[in-house]
Protein backbone atom coordinates (compact mmCIF):
# COMPACT_ATOMS: atom_id res chain seq x y z
CA UNK A 1 0.00 0.00 0.00
CA UNK A 2 2.62 2.51 1.15
CA UNK A 3 4.33 1.66 -2.63
CA UNK A 4 1.12 2.39 -4.17
CA UNK A 5 0.93 5.44 -2.62
CA UNK A 6 4.28 6.65 -3.09
CA UNK A 7 3.91 5.82 -6.72
CA UNK A 8 0.53 8.01 -6.91
CA UNK A 9 2.55 10.92 -5.32
CA UNK A 10 5.24 10.87 -7.52
CA UNK A 11 2.63 10.28 -10.82
CA UNK A 12 1.20 13.68 -9.77
CA UNK A 13 4.33 15.49 -9.21
CA UNK A 14 5.68 13.96 -12.66
CA UNK A 15 1.92 15.92 -13.82
CA UNK A 16 2.46 19.16 -12.00
CA UNK A 17 6.44 19.30 -13.60
CA UNK A 18 5.39 18.87 -16.90
CA UNK A 19 3.29 21.79 -16.90
CA UNK A 20 5.89 23.51 -15.21
CA UNK A 21 8.21 22.78 -18.27
CA UNK A 22 10.88 21.37 -15.88
CA UNK A 23 10.35 17.95 -16.45
CA UNK A 24 13.99 17.05 -17.27
CA UNK A 25 14.43 18.08 -13.12
CA UNK A 26 11.66 15.05 -12.44
CA UNK A 27 14.82 12.42 -11.78
CA UNK A 28 16.86 14.13 -9.33
CA UNK A 29 14.02 16.20 -7.56
CA UNK A 30 12.98 12.00 -6.98
CA UNK A 31 16.49 11.62 -5.43
CA UNK A 32 16.05 14.29 -3.16
CA UNK A 33 12.55 13.63 -2.06
CA UNK A 34 13.53 10.05 -1.68
CA UNK A 35 16.02 10.72 0.78
CA UNK A 36 14.34 13.36 2.89
CA UNK A 37 10.84 12.22 3.02
CA UNK A 38 10.45 15.61 5.83
CA UNK A 39 10.69 18.04 3.23
CA UNK A 40 6.61 17.52 2.46
CA UNK A 41 6.36 19.29 5.67
CA UNK A 42 8.59 22.64 5.47
CA UNK A 43 5.32 24.43 4.31
CA UNK A 44 4.01 23.65 7.65
CA UNK A 45 6.35 25.35 10.07
CA UNK A 46 8.35 27.68 7.01
CA UNK A 47 7.90 31.52 8.12
CA UNK A 48 5.85 33.46 5.44
CA UNK A 49 8.40 35.32 2.93
CA UNK A 50 6.19 35.54 0.26
CA UNK A 51 6.07 40.18 -0.61
CA UNK A 52 2.32 40.16 -0.11
CA UNK A 53 -0.35 41.21 2.35
CA UNK A 54 -3.91 42.37 2.55
CA UNK A 55 -3.18 45.85 1.70
CA UNK A 56 -1.62 44.51 -1.72
CA UNK A 57 -4.40 42.40 -2.47
CA UNK A 58 -6.74 45.58 -2.21
CA UNK A 59 -4.89 46.92 -4.45
CA UNK A 60 -4.46 44.71 -6.79
CA UNK A 61 -8.29 44.06 -7.32
CA UNK A 62 -8.61 47.72 -7.58
CA UNK A 63 -6.09 47.62 -10.80
CA UNK A 64 -8.53 44.99 -11.72
CA UNK A 65 -11.76 47.02 -11.26
CA UNK A 66 -10.56 50.13 -12.59
CA UNK A 67 -11.87 49.81 -15.93
CA UNK A 68 -15.78 49.43 -14.82
CA UNK A 69 -17.45 52.34 -15.37
CA UNK A 70 -20.46 51.35 -14.11
CA UNK A 71 -21.50 52.66 -10.54
CA UNK A 72 -21.09 49.48 -7.75
CA UNK A 73 -20.51 49.35 -4.47
CA UNK A 74 -17.94 47.68 -2.09
CA UNK A 75 -18.25 46.29 1.26
CA UNK A 76 -17.59 43.52 3.76
CA UNK A 77 -20.78 41.31 4.88
CA UNK A 78 -21.03 40.00 8.41
CA UNK A 79 -21.69 36.58 8.45
CA UNK A 80 -21.32 34.34 11.98
CA UNK A 81 -18.04 33.87 14.04
CA UNK A 82 -16.99 37.11 12.96
CA UNK A 83 -16.32 36.42 9.57
CA UNK A 84 -16.69 38.62 6.72
CA UNK A 85 -17.46 38.18 2.96
CA UNK A 86 -16.22 40.72 0.46
CA UNK A 87 -18.60 41.98 -2.10
CA UNK A 88 -19.34 44.12 -5.32
CA UNK A 89 -22.97 44.68 -5.65
CA UNK A 90 -24.29 46.10 -9.24
CA UNK A 91 -27.75 48.02 -8.99
CA UNK A 92 -29.55 50.36 -10.60
CA UNK A 93 -33.57 51.64 -11.28
CA UNK A 94 -33.88 49.70 -14.29
CA UNK A 95 -33.29 46.55 -13.20
CA UNK A 96 -34.32 46.19 -9.69
CA UNK A 97 -37.52 44.32 -10.58
CA UNK A 98 -35.43 41.82 -11.68
CA UNK A 99 -34.10 38.76 -10.07
CA UNK A 100 -30.57 39.09 -8.44
CA UNK A 101 -27.29 37.42 -10.17
CA UNK A 102 -25.05 36.17 -7.50
CA UNK A 103 -21.38 35.03 -8.99
CA UNK A 104 -19.54 32.27 -7.10
CA UNK A 105 -16.14 32.45 -8.29
CA UNK A 106 -13.88 28.88 -8.83
CA UNK A 107 -11.03 27.19 -6.83
CA UNK A 108 -7.89 30.22 -6.47
CA UNK A 109 -10.41 32.94 -7.66
CA UNK A 110 -11.44 36.35 -6.79
CA UNK A 111 -13.78 38.75 -7.95
CA UNK A 112 -11.88 40.76 -9.76
CA UNK A 113 -11.68 37.91 -12.02
CA UNK A 114 -15.59 38.79 -13.15
CA UNK A 115 -14.29 42.28 -14.16
CA UNK A 116 -15.15 41.84 -18.34
CA UNK A 117 -18.61 40.67 -17.27
CA UNK A 118 -19.63 42.68 -14.26
CA UNK A 119 -20.30 45.53 -16.22
CA UNK A 120 -22.62 44.04 -19.04
CA UNK A 121 -24.96 41.64 -16.81
CA UNK A 122 -25.26 44.84 -14.59
CA UNK A 123 -27.33 46.40 -17.41
CA UNK A 124 -30.07 43.28 -17.66
CA UNK A 125 -29.84 42.33 -13.89
CA UNK A 126 -28.88 43.34 -10.13
CA UNK A 127 -25.41 41.49 -9.94
CA UNK A 128 -23.28 40.76 -6.75
CA UNK A 129 -20.14 38.78 -6.78
CA UNK A 130 -18.45 37.67 -3.90
CA UNK A 131 -15.26 36.44 -2.03
CA UNK A 132 -15.88 33.04 -0.73
CA UNK A 133 -15.38 32.39 2.41
CA UNK A 134 -11.85 31.41 2.88
CA UNK A 135 -10.85 33.25 -0.56
CA UNK A 136 -10.31 36.87 -1.79
CA UNK A 137 -10.67 39.38 0.64
CA UNK A 138 -13.37 37.28 2.54
CA UNK A 139 -12.10 36.12 5.85
CA UNK A 140 -9.70 33.41 5.59
CA UNK A 141 -10.96 30.90 9.11
CA UNK A 142 -10.20 27.52 9.22
CA UNK A 143 -12.22 24.97 7.94
CA UNK A 144 -13.30 21.98 9.17
CA UNK A 145 -11.40 18.64 7.59
CA UNK A 146 -14.14 16.66 7.28
CA UNK A 147 -15.17 16.66 3.17
CA UNK A 148 -18.65 17.01 3.99
CA UNK A 149 -18.27 19.52 6.74
CA UNK A 150 -16.35 21.98 5.15
CA UNK A 151 -19.06 21.94 2.19
CA UNK A 152 -21.62 22.89 4.16
CA UNK A 153 -19.50 25.55 6.01
CA UNK A 154 -18.92 27.05 2.45
CA UNK A 155 -23.20 26.73 1.49
CA UNK A 156 -24.00 28.21 4.80
CA UNK A 157 -21.69 31.01 4.32
CA UNK A 158 -23.43 32.14 1.21
CA UNK A 159 -26.93 31.50 2.99
CA UNK A 160 -25.89 33.86 5.85
CA UNK A 161 -24.69 36.17 3.34
CA UNK A 162 -28.29 36.04 1.30
CA UNK A 163 -30.14 36.81 4.62
CA UNK A 164 -27.77 39.99 5.48
CA UNK A 165 -27.77 41.57 1.74
CA UNK A 166 -31.78 40.56 2.10
CA UNK A 167 -32.24 38.87 -1.12
CA UNK A 168 -35.35 36.82 -1.40
CA UNK A 169 -33.91 34.58 -3.88
CA UNK A 170 -31.65 34.66 -6.85
CA UNK A 171 -29.98 33.22 -9.43
CA UNK A 172 -26.85 31.63 -8.85
CA UNK A 173 -23.74 31.52 -11.48
CA UNK A 174 -20.69 29.57 -10.08
CA UNK A 175 -17.41 28.70 -12.02
CA UNK A 176 -15.66 25.50 -11.25
CA UNK A 177 -15.66 24.94 -7.75
CA UNK A 178 -18.18 28.24 -7.12
CA UNK A 179 -20.69 25.71 -9.45
CA UNK A 180 -20.03 22.78 -6.95
CA UNK A 181 -21.23 25.43 -4.46
CA UNK A 182 -23.81 26.85 -6.13
CA UNK A 183 -25.64 23.27 -6.85
CA UNK A 184 -25.12 22.45 -2.99
CA UNK A 185 -26.70 25.49 -1.85
CA UNK A 186 -29.98 24.46 -4.25
CA UNK A 187 -30.04 20.63 -2.16
CA UNK A 188 -30.16 22.46 0.97
CA UNK A 189 -31.71 26.14 -0.02
CA UNK A 190 -34.15 25.16 -2.49
CA UNK A 191 -37.05 28.59 -1.71
CA UNK A 192 -33.84 30.71 -2.03
CA UNK A 193 -32.76 29.40 -6.30
CA UNK A 194 -34.57 30.52 -9.46
CA UNK A 195 -31.55 28.88 -11.73
CA UNK A 196 -28.32 27.82 -11.52
CA UNK A 197 -25.75 28.28 -13.85
CA UNK A 198 -23.07 26.03 -14.02
CA UNK A 199 -19.68 27.14 -15.30
CA UNK A 200 -17.07 24.40 -15.73
CA UNK A 201 -18.40 23.13 -12.68
CA UNK A 202 -15.99 21.27 -10.31
CA UNK A 203 -16.57 18.40 -8.90
CA UNK A 204 -19.75 16.50 -10.63
CA UNK A 205 -18.13 13.43 -12.07
CA UNK A 206 -18.11 10.23 -10.04
CA UNK A 207 -14.51 9.13 -11.64
CA UNK A 208 -12.90 12.40 -13.18
CA UNK A 209 -10.25 11.50 -16.38
CA UNK A 210 -6.48 10.88 -15.16
CA UNK A 211 -4.66 13.80 -16.70
CA UNK A 212 -2.70 13.43 -20.23
CA UNK A 213 0.23 14.89 -20.77
CA UNK A 214 -0.86 16.22 -24.28
CA UNK A 215 -3.75 18.41 -22.23
CA UNK A 216 -1.79 20.93 -20.44
CA UNK A 217 -4.61 22.87 -19.30
CA UNK A 218 -6.32 19.60 -17.57
CA UNK A 219 -2.72 19.37 -15.91
CA UNK A 220 -3.11 22.79 -14.53
CA UNK A 221 -6.48 22.09 -13.17
CA UNK A 222 -5.93 18.62 -11.71
CA UNK A 223 -2.70 19.74 -10.54
CA UNK A 224 -4.51 22.15 -8.01
CA UNK A 225 -6.37 19.34 -7.25
CA UNK A 226 -3.63 16.84 -6.71
CA UNK A 227 -3.17 15.65 -3.23
CA UNK A 228 -0.22 15.62 -1.94
CA UNK A 229 -0.94 15.23 1.72
CA UNK A 230 0.33 17.40 3.69
CA UNK A 231 0.90 20.12 1.18
CA UNK A 232 -1.75 22.33 -0.09
CA UNK A 233 -2.52 22.56 -3.80
CA UNK A 234 -0.65 25.95 -4.03
CA UNK A 235 1.73 25.57 -1.81
CA UNK A 236 4.23 25.55 -4.35
CA UNK A 237 3.60 29.08 -4.74
CA UNK A 238 3.89 30.39 -1.56
CA UNK A 239 7.31 28.03 -0.77
CA UNK A 240 9.25 30.04 -3.47
CA UNK A 241 8.34 33.26 -1.79
CA UNK A 242 9.82 36.40 -3.73
CA UNK A 243 9.84 34.13 -7.18
CA UNK A 244 6.24 33.56 -6.67
CA UNK A 245 5.20 36.42 -9.39
CA UNK A 246 7.64 35.32 -11.71
CA UNK A 247 6.63 31.89 -11.32
CA UNK A 248 2.66 33.49 -12.42
CA UNK A 249 3.85 35.57 -14.75
CA UNK A 250 5.56 32.82 -16.51
CA UNK A 251 3.77 29.91 -16.29
CA UNK A 252 0.71 31.22 -16.99
CA UNK A 253 0.48 33.79 -19.67
CA UNK A 254 -2.66 32.88 -21.47
CA UNK A 255 -4.18 35.15 -18.29
CA UNK A 256 -2.71 38.11 -19.52
CA UNK A 257 -4.25 37.44 -22.74
CA UNK A 258 -7.56 36.57 -21.58
CA UNK A 259 -7.98 40.39 -20.26
CA UNK A 260 -5.91 42.02 -22.95
CA UNK A 261 -8.26 44.23 -24.14
CA UNK A 262 -8.79 46.04 -20.67
CA UNK A 263 -4.78 45.60 -19.17
CA UNK A 264 -1.27 45.46 -21.36
CA UNK A 265 0.41 44.85 -18.08
CA UNK A 266 0.78 42.60 -15.85
CA UNK A 267 -2.26 43.63 -13.70
CA UNK A 268 -3.74 40.24 -14.04
CA UNK A 269 -0.60 37.99 -12.87
CA UNK A 270 -0.36 40.20 -10.27
CA UNK A 271 -3.77 39.77 -8.80
CA UNK A 272 -3.84 36.04 -9.31
CA UNK A 273 -0.94 35.78 -7.16
CA UNK A 274 -2.28 38.01 -4.25
CA UNK A 275 -4.89 35.91 -4.09
CA UNK A 276 -3.24 32.90 -3.63
CA UNK A 277 -0.27 33.91 -1.05
CA UNK A 278 -2.45 34.89 1.23
CA UNK A 279 -3.32 32.28 4.12
CA UNK A 280 -4.74 29.06 2.19
CA UNK A 281 -7.96 28.75 4.19
CA UNK A 282 -10.13 27.89 1.74
CA UNK A 283 -7.15 26.19 -0.41
CA UNK A 284 -7.13 23.68 2.72
CA UNK A 285 -10.86 23.53 2.57
CA UNK A 286 -10.83 22.20 -1.15
CA UNK A 287 -7.88 20.01 -0.84
CA UNK A 288 -10.01 18.15 2.28
CA UNK A 289 -13.08 17.98 0.46
CA UNK A 290 -10.78 17.26 -2.86
CA UNK A 291 -9.56 13.33 -4.16
CA UNK A 292 -6.05 13.16 -6.22
CA UNK A 293 -6.10 14.53 -9.38
CA UNK A 294 -8.85 17.15 -8.65
CA UNK A 295 -12.03 15.50 -8.23
CA UNK A 296 -14.51 15.89 -5.19
CA UNK A 297 -14.75 13.15 -2.21
CA UNK A 298 -18.37 13.83 -2.80
CA UNK A 299 -19.10 13.95 -6.40
CA UNK A 300 -22.19 16.17 -7.03
CA UNK A 301 -23.88 13.46 -9.59
CA UNK A 302 -24.44 11.33 -7.14
CA UNK A 303 -27.01 14.05 -5.38
CA UNK A 304 -28.00 15.50 -8.36
CA UNK A 305 -31.58 14.41 -8.16
CA UNK A 306 -31.95 15.86 -4.94
CA UNK A 307 -31.53 19.38 -6.32
CA UNK A 308 -35.95 20.21 -6.79
CA UNK A 309 -37.07 19.50 -10.18
CA UNK A 310 -38.54 22.95 -10.62
CA UNK A 311 -35.61 24.76 -10.75
CA UNK A 312 -33.95 25.03 -13.73
CA UNK A 313 -30.22 24.45 -14.92
CA UNK A 314 -28.23 25.23 -17.33
CA UNK A 315 -24.60 24.42 -18.01
CA UNK A 316 -21.57 26.35 -19.93
CA UNK A 317 -19.02 24.82 -21.07
CA UNK A 318 -16.07 25.85 -23.39
CA UNK A 319 -15.40 23.83 -26.30
CA UNK A 320 -11.48 24.21 -25.75
CA UNK A 321 -11.84 23.07 -22.44
CA UNK A 322 -10.03 20.07 -20.77
CA UNK A 323 -13.20 19.41 -17.98
CA UNK A 324 -15.31 16.77 -18.69
CA UNK A 325 -18.48 17.90 -20.53
CA UNK A 326 -20.11 14.76 -20.00
CA UNK A 327 -21.31 15.91 -16.76
CA UNK A 328 -24.29 18.17 -18.40
CA UNK A 329 -25.60 15.52 -20.36
CA UNK A 330 -25.64 13.42 -17.41
CA UNK A 331 -27.55 15.85 -15.61
CA UNK A 332 -30.16 16.01 -18.43
CA UNK A 333 -30.23 12.64 -18.43
CA UNK A 334 -31.12 12.59 -14.79
CA UNK A 335 -33.50 14.88 -15.00
CA UNK A 336 -35.78 14.11 -17.42
CA UNK A 337 -39.25 16.49 -16.02
CA UNK A 338 -36.76 19.29 -14.96
CA UNK A 339 -35.45 22.05 -17.63
CA UNK A 340 -31.66 21.45 -18.43
CA UNK A 341 -29.78 23.36 -20.98
CA UNK A 342 -26.45 22.94 -22.26
CA UNK A 343 -24.67 25.55 -23.54
CA UNK A 344 -20.89 25.50 -25.49
CA UNK A 345 -18.97 28.56 -26.20
CA UNK A 346 -17.40 27.86 -29.46
CA UNK A 347 -13.05 28.54 -28.75
CA UNK A 348 -12.78 29.01 -25.26
CA UNK A 349 -11.15 27.11 -22.33
CA UNK A 350 -12.23 26.59 -18.75
CA UNK A 351 -11.83 30.05 -18.25
CA UNK A 352 -14.34 30.33 -20.71
CA UNK A 353 -16.07 33.93 -19.13
CA UNK A 354 -12.69 35.46 -19.65
CA UNK A 355 -11.53 34.00 -22.88
CA UNK A 356 -15.15 35.40 -25.02
CA UNK A 357 -16.47 37.45 -22.46
CA UNK A 358 -19.03 39.14 -25.16
CA UNK A 359 -20.37 36.03 -26.29
CA UNK A 360 -20.55 34.60 -22.28
CA UNK A 361 -22.42 37.70 -21.50
CA UNK A 362 -25.06 37.22 -24.12
CA UNK A 363 -25.55 34.12 -23.56
CA UNK A 364 -26.06 34.17 -19.79
CA UNK A 365 -28.09 37.31 -20.17
CA UNK A 366 -30.16 35.30 -22.50
CA UNK A 367 -30.77 32.37 -19.18
CA UNK A 368 -31.30 34.76 -17.09
CA UNK A 369 -34.32 37.21 -18.78
CA UNK A 370 -35.92 33.94 -19.07
CA UNK A 371 -36.61 33.99 -15.77
CA UNK A 372 -38.01 37.25 -15.43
Amino acid sequence: MAEQTVAAQRGAIQEILMFLGVHSLFSSMLGLLDTTSRWWWIPNWLPSWSPTSQKQLMCAEERMLRGIETHFSKQYIPISHGNRLWTLSFMNNSTEDKTPVVLLHGFGGGVGLWAQNLEALSQHHPVYALDLLGFGQSSRPKFSTDAQAAEDEFVDSVEQWRTKVGLEAMILLGHNLGGYLAASYAIKYPDRVKHIVLVEPWGFAEHPDTPEQDRPISVWITALGAILSPLNPLSGLRLVGPLGLTLVRTLRPDFKRKFSSMFSDNTVSEYIYHLNVQTPSGETAFKNMSIPYGGAKRPMLQRIQMIHPDIPITVVYGSRSSIDGNSGYTIKEMRPNSHVEIITIRGAGHYVYADHPEDFNHRVVQVCDQMD
